[in-house]
């Protein structure tokens, strides 16, 4: 099954009709289509303004995933006790364009012009909801470097559309998880359901290999 790293953004859609975020360029902005809402958001458009030069287009959104990688977030929502120890972990269940379910986690693009807190904030609170309150340092520092590949065999990590460079952070969070966008539901279990081999099988990506990385770097793994 072709598997790719989910840009759950609702504004902003990518080649294939999925949603995705804005890139700007690397010496000179890329141009391209606008934020339709105008909602003064980063891929917005100014008022009164008919263009923005942050946006990629379709054909300039392509031509950059064969020739650059594209820096990811992507977030292990958990909930912890009074100690700090994990107790439940927050799998995300999305479908895909052609109806399929799949399991995955909180994961985004980081915008141009963005720091990688601020892109975390945003992908928690894209997938979680804005009551999830998730808890992050000033400087989140990722537990792992996942790079994905549009080719098997090169690394755990696969997407057919890009080379991928993905951050990868275990996030606390403290509030009510309400998914929305193309996630539709958030299911908790616990570190040991959560690394089992039954839920790898059903994680795009490769990603029950990145949970398992997540739980151990937090000693959730016995």
């Amino acid at each position: 099954m072709a598997v790719r790293t989910p840009d759950p953004d609702p504004n902003e859609r990518d080649d294939d009709g999925t949603p995705r975020d804005p890139l700007g360029g690397i010496d000179t902005p890329f141009r391209g289509r606008a934020n339709p809402l105008d909602d003064g958001s980063f891929a917005s458009t100014a008022p009164g303004s008919t263009s923005n030069p942050g946006w990629l287009s379709d054909v300039e959104l392509a031509e950059v995933r064969r020739r650059l990688p594209i820096l990811y977030v992507e977030a292990l929502p958990v909930r912890t006790d009074g100690v700090g120890a994990v107790t439940e972990v927050g799998i995300l269940l999305r479908a895909t364009p052609l109806g399929e379910m799949t399991r995955t986690i909180v994961s985004g693009r980081v915008r141009y012009g963005e720091t990688v807190r601020d892109a975390l904030f945003r992908h928690l609170e894209n997938d979680l909801g804005p009551m999830a309150f998730p808890l992050l340092p000033p400087q989140p520092v990722p537990f792992t470097v996942a790079e994905y590949f549009p080719m098997p065999g090169v690394s755990a990590f696969v997407d057919d559309r890009q080379h991928a460079v993905s951050l990868a952070f275990v996030v606390p969070v403290t509030g009510t998880c309400q998914p929305r966008q193309d996630a539709l539901e958030v299911t908790w279990m616990t570190p040991d359901e959560a690394a089992s081999d039954t839920l790898s099988a059903e994680m795009e990506g490769g990603r029950g290999t990145l949970v398992r990385l997540g739980l151990a770097s937090v000693g959730a793994l016995r």
